[in-house]
């Protein structure tokens, strides 16, 4: 082999390396994402922050589409999207059992942990009334405090149609014996408990539903503005029906503390172990998520602004964001 043939190869065979290289350090090259959220702008955060780290790996990821949950999963099982990033594990247990279960999804590792639920009354008529639990709104002289459409039943701030949470609202009401004393009060969530924030700060009583990781905590404050209210004991609809709500702690505030997990398609997870891996290894503290939900219920509520945020959490995190895309490299590798 002369000298010009030998340099020839050896170009060659650095080009193959470097191929080789760019193929693990991008092996989503060419691959398209779909993710999808719900209408709770407040999951945009969570959910960019995943295509931010997909797009570190090569994937093509297309912007973010808004569809409800029980359409998600079905569309996520079926192949039509690939991802969401507020699988909330068990209150979506029946959408995601309903969609094709773990034969057509994948859901490994825990994204956010200790997602609380329950009812909440202002402080001040829980103490002046003694409301402790939310069964004691059987009494018409207790519901019509919360009334504000002057029907005489309290009125609960609760679930948009379609939520995992408006099934269980509507079973509490029934089993808690409470439904000819309490109407369950649907449609935009953020414009209702606006309206309950509202009349908080007029010094009216409020009943409302509410999660974390979310910012209503961070404006009516459990234990200074706010009170929980206890359930007489536990009592859960469809899959979870059987589940203890009892906390640690003794109390009971009838939901069970959630996970919050990235749920995919079972074929793009298998297909893609860089991905999955990454999609597993994905850890995001709720503190951080409500931290960002009160950023944009204060104003910062743009597309923009959700982008910035999401790009300023990972150069605050910036060793934790790299060690995600690192195992998830060596995964494609093996």
């Amino acid at each position: 082999m002369t000298f010009p043939t030998l340099r020839i190869a050896f170009a060659a065979g650095l080009l193959a390396v470097s191929a080789a290289g760019m193929a693990q350090n991008l092996p989503g090259k060419g691959i398209q994402v779909q993710p999808l959220q719900s209408s709770i702008a407040e999951e945009t955060f969570q959910t960019l922050l995943v295509s931010r780290a997909l797009e570190k790996l090569g994937y093509d990821v297309q912007p973010i589409r808004e569809i409800e949950y029980a359409t998600a999963y079905v569309a996520i099982a079926n192949g039509d999207a690939t991802l969401m990033a507020a699988s909330w594990n068990p209150l979506h247990d029946d959408f995601f059992k309903n969609a094709g279960g773990a034969a057509k999804l994948w859901r490994q590792g825990t994204y956010s942990t200790n997602a609380l639920q329950g009812y909440l009354i202002d402080k001040k008529t829980a103490e002046a009334h003694k409301i402790r639990s939310i069964d004691q709104l059987k009494d018409p002289a207790i519901a019509k405090l919360f009334d504000t459409d002057g029907d005489g039943k309290a009125n609960l701030t609760g679930c948009n149609p379609g939520w995992g949470c408006e099934g269980v609202i509507n079973h509490h009401l029934q089993a808690y014996g409470i439904a000819n004393t309490v109407q369950h009060v649907q449609g935009s969530y953020a414009a209702l408990m606006a309206d309950t924030i509202t009349r908080h700060q007029e010094g009216k009583p409020i009943l409302y539903y509410t999660w974390t990781p979310y910012w209503v905590s961070g404006v009516l404050k459990p234990g200074s503005d706010v009170v929980w209210l206890q359930v007489p004991f536990s009592s859960l609809p469809g899959a979870q029906k059987g589940t203890d709500t009892k906390l640690p702690n003794g109390q009971n505030y009838g939901f069970v503390p959630n996970t919050q997990h990235i749920v995919v398609n079972k074929a793009f997870a298998e297909a893609n172990p860089a991905a999955a891996k990454l999609l597993s290894v994905m850890q995001l503290p709720v503190a951080d998520i409500n931290a960002q939900n009160l950023r944009m219920r204060n104003g910062e509520n743009k597309a923009a602004d959700i982008a910035r945020h999401t790009d300023g959490w990972i150069k605050a995190h910036q060793k934790t964001f790299d060690d995600w895309i690192a195992q998830a490299r060596a995964a494609a590798a093996d």
